[in-house]
């Protein structure tokens, strides 16, 4: 679920991907497909986004690795982090809606 922590990521600091995109010195399209999952992050694009956004790339990998396998011993954490996601794709949506 790496792809959908670098797209939450992205969201979360309220930015299209072709800003992103700029940001990174990458193509919108390597962003997009980035994010779908249709191709697979190097360790330099995954450093990339840690310098833009200020956080460590462990923190990324750690987030990712909790999207895909959420612990069965901690449920609340768990809860939170479902919660936080849906928080995230609502805004998402909300900010699609009110640009589009």
């Amino acid at each position: 679920m790496l792809s959908e922590a670098l797209r939450l990521i992205r969201v979360f600091h309220d930015m299209k991907q072709q800003e992103l995109a700029d940001r990174l010195g990458l193509s919108k399209s390597y962003v997009s497909e980035l994010e779908s999952g249709k191709k697979a992050p190097s360790l330099d694009v995954i450093q990339k986004y840690s310098d833009a956004f200020g956080l460590p790339p462990s923190s990324i990998m750690f987030f990712a690795e909790n999207l895909e396998n959420p612990s069965k011993v901690d449920r609340t954490k768990t809860a939170i982090a479902g919660k936080v996601l849906q928080f995230l794709q609502f805004i998402e949506a909300k900010t699609a809606d009110g640009k589009a």
